[in-house]
């Protein structure tokens, strides 16, 4: 197995590390955290250092691909943009859970994780850095753009676009033929049967938008 750094050492870096051994395709090196003491222990792994530290710690260990396990859609895009710049031939690995569906002719960009009994039906387009949480599900030729992320249990019909950095919030679910734009946070428990724009909080049954939101703005 090729050794992997991973990035982060919260509650998302946890899932995402037992997804990683779940998969046994890689084994984790160690942590990348800025909020951490090099050399403490987070969930049975040692934290080597912070981001300043990346480019160093890949070539003294010869570690060469990554993940960047941050939960927020806009810090894992900065995260990942930051750490392109300083080391410019790092692979992003994409993990999937042993437990998920993968349908036929299903793209999966770099950077991506699919977490637990998640269902992905065929024709479906996901790109870079996306999250497709626990038991989401995605139907047939539906597209999730760059960033984008399903909160546990959300669930869309066919044919569904999610912007870039957008998010659907747990247990929310989106009908067939729904475009979602970029920068938007779906609440949790909504139910989408109309197109929402860019940039916008929107939630509740049907769902609504409520205000607008900065592409910045924490949500979780």
């Amino acid at each position: 197995m090729k050794d992997v750094l991973l990035v982060g050492a919260r509650g998302h870096a946890r899932a995402v590390a037992d997804v990683i051994k779940a998969e046994s395709r890689y084994q984790i090196a160690g942590l990348i955290d800025s909020f951490q003491e090099p050399g403490a222990i987070c969930f049975g792994y040692k934290v080597l250092g912070g981001e300043k530290d990346v480019p160093r710690i890949s070539s003294e260990f010869k570690i060469f691909h990554m993940f960047i396990a941050i939960g927020d859609n806009f810090q894992r895009e900065a995260m990942t943009e930051r750490i392109k710049r300083g080391l410019p031939n790092i692979t992003f690995i994409s993990p999937v859970h042993p437990s998920a569906f993968i349908g036929s002719d299903v793209a999966i960009g770099d950077g991506t994780v699919i977490m637990p009994a998640v269902t992905v039906i065929s024709g479906s387009s996901i790109g870079e850095g996306c999250l497709l949480n626990t038991a989401s599900s995605l139907d047939h030729d539906c597209m999730m753009e760059a960033w984008s992320s399903l909160g546990p249990g959300a669930v869309t019909g066919g044919r569904v676009c999610i912007g870039t950095r957008s998010t659907i919030g747990l247990g929310a679910s989106v009908k067939n033929d729904i475009s979602i734009g970029c920068d938007t946070v779906i609440g949790a428990g909504a139910a989408v049967v109309k197109d929402m724009p860019e940039n916008v909080i929107a939630y509740g049954v049907p769902c609504r938008v409520m205000r607008s939101r900065r592409p910045d703005e924490p949500y979780l």
